[in-house]
Parts: C-alpha cells; structure tokens; sequence
C-alpha cells in the first residue's frame, strides 16, 4: 500500500499521486482537497481527515474509506463499487448515482440520492446510520436509500422527502408517524418482503461500523414508493 501525506498538498498535486499509484493507497491528513478517487477502478483508498467535494465522483468499481467526515456531492454519478464514511456526509450525497453502495456511519445532508437511477441489476444504494436533511430521494428514479435512524429520537428526515419522485425506494426505521410526504410519493409499513430485499445492505452498514443488525431489522420501517399515477414516471423508468 502507498501511504501520501496530503498535509502540504493541493488537490491537483495530491489526485495526480493518486493515479499515479498501482497499489492500494492510503492518504492522511487530508484537509479538504476535492475531487479525491475520482473514477477509481481495481483499488482501495483509505482516508484519514476530511476530503473536499466530489469524493469519488464517476467511482467505476474501486473502494474508498474515509475515517471522518466528508463534504458535498460524494459519489457524483458513480457507476459501481463502495464509498465507507465513518462520519457525517454533507449535501448531495450519491447525486446521479448509476450504480454502487454508500455507507455513513451518521448523518447526511440535503439533497441526499437525488436524482439516482438504476438499470437492470445495476442498483445504487444509500445506507445513512443517522438522520438526513431535506429533500431526500428528490426525482429519484431508481435505487435504495435507506435511513437508519440510530440515536435519532424525532423525525430522521426533514421536509419534501420523496419529491418528484418516480422510482426506486426509500426507507425510514422510525416509530414517528411520517408527515408533509408530497403527492408523488405512497407510504405504507414495510414488510418482512420489503426487509428481506434490504437486509443485506442493512447487514453490511452492521458489518463496517461495529454493530449488529438484528436489533435494528427487527423494529418499524416505512416503505416509500413512487405514486403509480404520478404523469413524469413513465419518462424516467422502464415500468
């Protein structure tokens, strides 16, 4: 594994070390440079600090792990492979994602898998331990978000979750009652059906962060799914 010292580097500087590399790479003290893993492919990258916006922008298959928080716009349309923050995300977390796995360990922003979409067996998926802010899920066109609610004793989502939202699937653990859902979207308690096709994503976020997943599979979820007489989702989907 290469280990850079990103302390004195810009993000220029620091991108083209990583590319650069033909091993697994680990980058510390990191401080806000952008643009980190970009289209990564075939390779791990540990981070210890706080990368800048469009971490793993275009990821295409590699892995990459931030040990502390991360900024906007993380996984910027990937297409496939894993993003692991044991933090907080900022906002736009997953936007455009094709394809791929998100794990954060606590909360998330605004805007949260906006616009995601999926085809055939390419399916993105968003694990938040925590809460997330506004607009969650808004045009969703494809994919799993799932919010976790751990530590989270009110509402885990802020307002217009689910806007214009014309596929995929959203689900909340929470014993509060969801209120101010937008017309596009049709809320119902999830099933034992609906859990099992989320365990194992439910399983692997246990898995990174030191947990157990039974307790939190065993408590209420609500299901949100695009209304079916919403006029945009035959635009944006297959079915």
């Amino acid at each position: 594994m290469k280990t850079i010292s990103a302390q004195d580097l810009g993000f220029k500087e620091l991108n083209r070390q990583v590319k650069a590399a033909t091993e697994d790479v680990c980058i510390n003290d990191c401080y806000g440079q952008r643009f980190i893993g970009s289209a990564l492919k075939g390779r791990k990258l540990t981070i210890n600090g706080t990368p800048g916006n469009a971490l793993g922008a275009y990821l295409d298959g590699g892995v990459i792990e931030v040990n502390g928080n991360v900024q906007d716009a993380v996984g910027d349309t990937m297409n496939c492979g894993k993003i692991i923050v044991h933090g907080d995300a900022g906002d736009a977390l997953g936007y455009a994602m094709r394809g791929g796995s998100i794990y954060v360990r606590g909360d998330s922003g605004y805007r949260t898998g906006i616009h995601m979409k999926e085809y055939k067996d390419r399916i993105p998926a968003i694990i938040i331990g925590g809460r997330v802010g506004s607009f969650l899920g808004e045009y969703l066109a494809g994919g799993i978000i799932v919010v976790l609610s751990i530590g989270v004793e009110d509402i885990p989502v802020g307002n217009f979750t689910g806007t214009g939202m014309h596929g995929g699937k959203i689900l909340i653990r929470t014993n509060r009652e969801l209120t101010r859902l937008p017309e596009q979207v049709v809320t119902n308690i999830a099933t034992a059906d609906d859990l099992k096709a989320v365990q194992p994503y439910i399983t692997e976020f246990a898995e990174h962060f030191g947990m157990n997943a039974e307790p939190l599979l065993k408590d209420r979820f609500y299901i949100l799914k695009p209304n079916a007489k919403n006029p945009y989702k035959q635009l944006y989907t297959e079915n």
